[in-house]
């Protein structure tokens, strides 16, 4: 009779705990996916803030370069062209930020950093473990106790 109820017992566990093991593996998949979602909203985001500076920047070098232009011609001074140059470089950085392969490339360059360059990554004192931060944490709360006295 003891035999059967441990050996039933003994499924019952093994039962609940690969319950908790595919739990847990879902809960794990569910934040991923979270993440994931969050992360492409805030990417989506910037790529579309970007897209309307644009809109303001193109705006705004289209009327410096007219402008510039005319009074270059009117005054025969070809030095005021001068700002057109640093004016178009932002302009074609904002336009490959926004429509261009920008993203691309900064993607492409990344992982090249994570693949071959990882000890750039490394923050001061490597990762913060359980134990680091209960230290910290401790240290805080006895100098906190030790003020209020």
């Amino acid at each position: 009779m003891g035999l059967l109820l441990s050996r039933s017992m003994e499924d019952n566990l093994k039962k609940q705990q690969e319950f908790m093991l595919h739990n847990s593996r879902l809960q794990m998949e569910r934040q991923i996916l979270m993440q994931n979602q969050m992360r492409e909203r805030q990417m989506a985001m910037q790529i579309a803030w970007s897209r309307e500076f644009l809109k303001y920047f193109g705006s705004f070098f289209a009327v410096a370069t007219v402008g510039l232009t005319a009074g270059a011609i009117k005054r025969k001074n070809p030095g005021m062209l001068a700002p057109i140059i640093p004016l178009s470089f932002i302009f074609v950085y904002q336009m490959d930020s926004a429509y261009g392969t920008l993203i691309y490339r900064m993607r492409g360059e990344a992982e090249n950093i994570m693949d071959n360059e990882h000890d750039r990554l490394d923050l001061p004192h490597q990762t913060p473990t359980f134990e680091s931060v209960e230290k910290a944490r401790r240290a805080k709360s006895s100098l906190s106790s030790f003020l209020d006295k």
